[in-house]
């Protein structure tokens, strides 16, 4: 009566006494007998020991001995409170005996042990969690029954476990090891997240768990990927059922639910059967032989309708003619799955080994109200290698063709045979995996190319959408009189070196205008003439310019524009403004404008008009006195009107052979009446 928890596997298995951990109770005991394979040995270690030690092993005691039965001989006697043993335990031969005395005792927890045959060296008990551990990544043995009643896990797959989960118990739950067989775990140490979700799988409660410092997650070489129920890979064809319920809403519309419902995450209305009783099934056509490694299922995921499976079986089959019932190896009864508890949440199982099969069948046992489920498969594809296909040399053509065919028949025969002997009957050992598995190297290659691609292709039309948006920007900030970017001072300073050089004279003489004085050459000349282009406003002494240039801008303050008064406005020097580039089809010399500054009140006699005329060769005309600029400014005591000819070329009262535009005169109106032009 001094038995507790207690699983024997074929090959491992996990063992403790009564009421562990709690303190055992006095006057039991218990022995257990464990066999192993001929020719192996068994080997022992503890991952907790708490025995009292008061009467020196005399009452309270562990005893390990070589073998079963009355041969069998003593390996030794261990007490003690919080007693440590690092070291293993081993037998000499495939059994042993373990045998626990409680005596009278007031306190002790007993012990748990774990067994595996001594070709596992890196056993662990069930009570290892990561942190007894500082490797990044190591490889440990879990024995057999390792989901425990008083251990638990925070986490699950992918994200990690909780680094005071079990190891082994996290092991299971993840689908990597098998609780009735134990097997290998390869662990991966990280660094550890806010929090840690909790699910149901493989018959393992993993509980919600708070921020800690490390986190582990198994590292496999299996398959673990959906097998198209959810995304709908598999069509609605190959997803039939033994019968199909079939309901009234209470507006009269009808609810069939129809076998394809029965798709993992899915909305809308489950799988369900129209009768509830063991006898009724749920049928997938996978199309061909598939690895399946797991299943994940839910219940109606209808708040109204709380239906789900709560225990079922699993059957395959090759033809959906003759079905096997999945059973885990060494054991000759059936595996019964957990269903779910609830009609949300997603419960998972996993299948140590894996099932290679096309047909699946989902038999419910347990259910809640009504037999309604979703369901999902995990695994991978599966293949075969082919035998090498055999090419033979044509027969000798001679006497003995009929014992060479002979010869070929046996030869061919022998082939088959040795095929048919060699063939695999038993199924590879593949390893389950706790993450996706990894794409083909092609979808790998586009999922990396084609994210590039557009961001590529999305940075060029931005760039040109930006470029297109400064370039109109730029266009709306030129103002009617202003010069282009390319044609502003800086860019004539550079090409400065290109062009005739003025005379020091000319430099020395530049013409200027005032404000007032640019405003009424404005309004009076352009607007008399009313030529097709405004023409610049310059006077004085201009030296060669180069073909279709406009004049040079010369440096100072800007003219202003804003004093309309020609009378009123002082007078101000300033810099003409920038004349508007000549058209391709214009003169190759602005428009000259020729004053006569002699009818000027102001102007002593005998001073000669001022013409913009280009002069023979490179001299330019010489100023007379000391003048150096041109006033137009007239007397506000006499009023003046200023009188322009028609341009040569059109009819007017000016001949024909005249210049281009004569002088202006500027009278006075005292008399009511108006010189002719001279």
């Amino acid at each position: 009566d001094g038995c507790g928890y207690t699983v024997l596997g074929p090959e491992s298995g996990t063992l403790a006494s009564i009421n562990y951990p709690q303190t055992s109770p006095n006057s039991t005991v218990c022995e257990w007998e464990i066999r192993l394979k001929p020719g192996q040995r068994v080997q022992l270690k503890f991952g907790d020991f708490d025995i009292d030690d008061s009467d020196s092993c005399h009452s309270s005691y562990l005893r390990v001995h070589n073998g079963i039965g009355p041969t069998r001989t003593e390996i030794g006697k261990y007490c003690g409170f919080g007693f440590k043993m690092d070291g293993l335990i081993t037998s000499k031969s495939n059994e042993v005996t373990v045998q626990f005395m409680s005596g009278t005792h007031t306190s002790g927890r007993g012990f748990l042990a774990a067994y595996s045959t001594t070709d596992k060296s890196d056993l662990i008990t069930c009570l290892e969690n990561a942190s007894h551990f500082s490797e990044p990544e190591f490889n440990k043995y879990c024995p057999a029954g390792c989901v425990i009643p008083f251990a638990d896990i925070s986490g699950t797959i992918p994200h990690g476990y909780r680094d005071s989960s079990s190891l082994c118990m996290a092991g299971v739950h993840a689908g990597v090891v098998s609780n009735t067989l134990g097997g290998q775990i390869n662990v991966v140490i990280s660094k550890g997240i806010p929090y840690y979700e909790g699910s149901l799988a493989n018959n393992v409660t993993s509980k919600v768990g708070p921020l800690s410092t490390s986190l582990f997650t198994f590292k496999t070489s299996g398959c673990y990927g959906t097998l198209g129920m959810e995304s709908g890979v598999i069509p609605d064809s190959h997803i039939t059922a033994s019968s199909v319920l079939e309901s009234s809403h209470q507006t009269g519309q009808v609810n069939i639910w129809k076998p394809e419902n029965a798709r993992l995450k899915r909305i809308g209305p489950p799988w369900a059967a129209f009768i509830s009783d063991e006898h009724q099934w749920l049928q997938i056509d996978l199309n061909k032989e598939k690895r399946v490694t797991g299943i994940i299922t839910t219940g109606s995921t209808l708040a109204e309708h709380d239906y789900y499976v709560s225990a079922y079986r699993i059957l395959y089959s090759d033809d959906a003619r003759k079905w096997t019932v999945y059973r885990e190896p060494g054991v000759d009864k059936d595996k019964i799955f957990q269903g779910n508890t609830e009609l949300y949440q997603e419960v998972r199982n996993n299948f140590i080994p894996p099932i290679v099969a096309r047909f699946f069948r989902i038999n419910p046992l347990k259910w809640h109200q009504k037999i309604a489920m979703k369901v999902e498969l995990l695994g991978c594809q599966f293949s075969i290698g082919r035998a090498p296909k055999i090419t033979m040399p044509p027969p000798p053509q001679n006497k003995n063709d009929d014992k060479n065919g002979d010869f070929s028949d046996d030869f061919i025969n022998s082939v088959k045979t040795s095929l048919q002997t060699d063939k695999t009957t038993f199924t590879p050992e593949i390893k389950n995996t706790t993450v996706t598995p990894s794409v083909t190297k092609d979808v790998a290659l586009a999922a990396v190319l084609v994210p590039v691609l557009v961001m590529v292709f999305t940075t060029l039309i931005l760039i040109l959408v930006c470029a297109w948006h400064w370039r109109n920007r730029k266009k709306k900030t030129e103002g009617t009189y202003d010069l282009p970017y390319w044609d502003r001072a800086g860019w004539w300073k550079g090409m400065k070196q290109f062009l005739p050089t003025k005379s020091a004279e000319h430099e020395e003489t530049p013409v200027r205008y005032s404000s007032s004085e640019i405003m009424y050459f404005y309004f009076v000349f352009v607007g008399a003439c009313n030529t097709e282009y405004a023409q610049p406003l310059v006077g004085g002494i201009v030296g060669m310019l180069h073909q279709r240039s406009t004049f040079k801008p010369e440096e100072g303050k800007e003219a202003s524009y804003a004093d309309l008064d020609p009378y009123n406005s002082p007078v101000q020097e300033v810099y003409h403004a920038y004349a508007e580039p000549l058209p391709i089809t214009g003169p190759e010399y602005a428009t000259p404008i020729i004053m006569d500054m002699s009818s000027h009140p102001s102007t002593p006699l005998g001073i000669p008009s001022i013409s913009t005329f280009k002069a023979a060769g490179n001299q330019a005309p010489p100023l007379v006195g000391t003048y150096n600029k041109l006033l137009s400014r007239t007397d506000s005591t006499s009023s003046a009107q200023a009188l322009y000819d028609t341009p040569k070329g059109q009819l007017g009262p000016g001949a024909a052979n005249e210049l281009v535009y004569q002088v202006p005169q500027s009278l006075a109106h005292s008399t009511g009446s108006k010189d002719e032009p001279s």
